[in-house]
């Protein structure tokens, strides 16, 4: 795999700026948020520019229990065919649960939440992992993510977790150094633990990125700066082994095109103290098949010099022995995961999930307190992200958004996309009378009048007479 350089997350908010911003040798997209018929222009001319474009999966759900859906899949293969990427990306996270695989409703989390470290979500993420690899068109890596709380009884620490993932699927690595920051402030992990356990000759990228700190639990916002506790474990990352490319993740309250750029600079300086600390390399797990082959920096080097002098090299194996042949590359052989091991995980997940999203008890073992934070996060962050997919909410109902939407998230989960969420809250409303001003409630009935149906309602006397008289 190629070497990538210095890279930030394309969003639309900043595409004018990303655009003009010197240094970017690539962006990653969130791949839900494009249509690979009707790519925004910014990101067209970016791409004509040669600056590479990596598509980045949020709604797979690799970790859940549930095989990944064969329409998820091919979306995401096309999005990598239309930008033309070398890879694509996803979590290891679930993101729903329940269904007919455990006899209960379905639930959407709206957000990626972390799978438990045992023996049965690693064999039912492993073969996950093989079913995305064989529809994907290119290598696929894999972010570990950030977590809010632990699950009961796990049986491997996240290195180990990892590193066996790898070696029995060939699958790449995208190393989240702000989520290893989160999980050590949450979760009381070492972050230098970690990364001396992970085959970081799998290593395909690294993320980074900003939180805040609340009452003793980290939050990865992605909306602030990315603090030096987090440079620090870059810096240690970049001691081991030169990654590949190095991104710089930024979702909501977006600085000045200007701070953008130090961050940047910054991160780069990050890496490049690394490579000047590097020294000989402790030994580390055979390299998967398929996996990019960092190599280790030669001694200190300038920012500048970083991206031209750190070289990736690669490294494929035959794969000969399989009786599956693992897609993108990859030629590692591996059980499927057993019907009860699916089944155990589903259960436990919809019960996660479920006292999460829908007020039922907590499960047995968890930290009710840490669960509670993380139920208040993902009512917030639905809140947050309906208000985006549906501006015209917040107007109408002013000031009091929030608190209706809050109240509507406790006793009612998400069991779509955010679209259909910003649809059924507004329908919930009108059912109970809300919002109490007329005219307001006027306003939101026509709103949700015309977006519930498969085409927007006419508009007018004429308009609405012309319909009439096409089904006379």
């Amino acid at each position: 795999m190629r070497r990538l350089g210095t890279g930030i997350g394309w969003r639309p908010e900043i595409a004018d700026a990303v655009e003009r911003m010197p240094g970017v040798d690539w962006v990653e997209v969130v791949a839900e948020n494009i249509c690979p018929g009707h790519l925004p222009e910014p990101l067209l001319r970016l791409r004509e520019r040669g600056v590479t474009v990596i598509p980045h999966g949020v709604s797979l759900g690799l970790g859940g229990a549930d095989r990944p859906d064969q329409d998820r899949l091919t979306a995401l293969a096309e999005r990598a065919e239309a930008l033309g990427a070398p890879l694509v990306t996803e979590h290891i996270a679930f993101v729903r649960a329940g269904g007919a695989l455990t006899a209960s409703p379905h639930l959407e989390a709206g957000h990626l939440l972390p799978v438990p470290r045992t023996r049965d979500a690693l064999d039912v993420l492993c073969e996950n992992v093989r079913i995305a690899q064989e529809a994907l068109p290119v290598p696929l890596a894999l972010e570990n993510i950030a977590a809010l709380f632990s699950w009961p009884g796990e049986e491997l620490t996240e290195g180990q977790f990892l590193a066996e993932l790898v070696e029995r699927t060939g699958v790449r690595l995208l190393i989240d150094v702000a989520n290893l920051h989160t999980n050590h402030v949450n979760r009381g992990e070492d972050p230098a633990e970690a990364l001396a356990a992970l085959p970081l000759d799998a290593l395909a990228y690294v993320h980074v990125a900003g939180g805040f700190e609340r009452d003793g639990v980290w939050h990865d916002s992605h909306a602030h700066p990315v603090p030096r506790p987090v440079l620090d474990i870059l810096t240690g990352l970049a001691a081991r082994v030169t990654p590949p490319g190095v991104l710089l993740e930024r979702d909501d309250d977006f600085p000045a095109p200007a701070e953008l750029e130090r961050e940047l600079e910054t991160i780069r300086g990050a890496v490049a103290r690394g490579c000047s600390l590097a020294g000989p390399l402790p030994a580390a797990p055979p390299a998967p098949a398929g996996a990019a082959t960092p190599a280790p920096c030669a001694g200190p080097l300038s920012p500048a010099a970083l991206t031209t002098t750190c070289a990736v090299g690669a490294a494929v194996a035959d794969g000969t022995a399989a009786e599956v042949t693992v897609g993108a590359g990859a030629g590692a052989v591996d059980v499927p995961a057993a019907a009860g091991a699916r089944q155990r995980l589903g259960v436990g997940q919809a019960a996660v999930l479920s006292a999460l999203v829908a007020g039922t008890p907590v499960p047995e073992g968890f930290d009710r307190v840490r669960l509670g934070v993380q139920a208040r996060a993902l009512a917030a962050k639905r809140a947050g992200v309906v208000a985006k997919v549906a501006p015209e909410l917040p107007v109408i109902l002013g000031e009091g958004y929030r608190e209706a939407f809050l109240a509507y998230a406790r006793v009612r989960p998400m069991t779509g996309g955010y679209r259909r969420d910003a649809l059924d809250f507004a329908g919930h409303l009108l059912k109970v009378g809300r919002p109490a001003d007329a005219r307001a409630r006027r306003e939101l009935r026509r709103w949700w009048l015309d977006r519930s149906g498969p085409a927007p309602r006419p508009r007018g006397l004429a308009a609405r007479a012309r319909v009439v008289l096409r089904r006379g």
